[in-house]
């Protein structure tokens, strides 16, 4: 079973991401992209599907044109753990 981060470790973690937003009941993370038009957006998008895949950890998200945003938690904990933590900044890192 995956373990939900405590408190303090989800604040730590937090600060070491590039522009995710903690929700206010600390249940996930989100994030806003905003690309040049929809075919750079969905080029986004598969990379993170790729990457999704490989890692067995799917976000939620949704698209219009070229704005995406995403939500990364961990169903089977019921909030944040560190595999979102750990996909967030792999794709901080694309």
């Amino acid at each position: 079973m995956v373990e939900r981060l405590k408190e303090n470790e989800v604040f730590s973690s937090i600060s070491r991401l590039d522009g995710w937003k903690l929700e206010e009941d600390h249940s996930g993370i989100k994030k806003e992209w905003v690309f040049k038009d929809f075919s750079e957006a969905f080029a986004f998008m598969m990379r993170v599907a790729l990457l999704a895949e490989k890692m067995d950890h799917h976000p939620e998200w949704f698209n219009v044109y070229n704005r995406l945003n995403m939500r990364l938690t961990t169903h089977e904990c019921q909030g944040l753990s560190q595999r979102d933590i750990d996909f967030a900044t792999k794709i901080d890192n694309f």
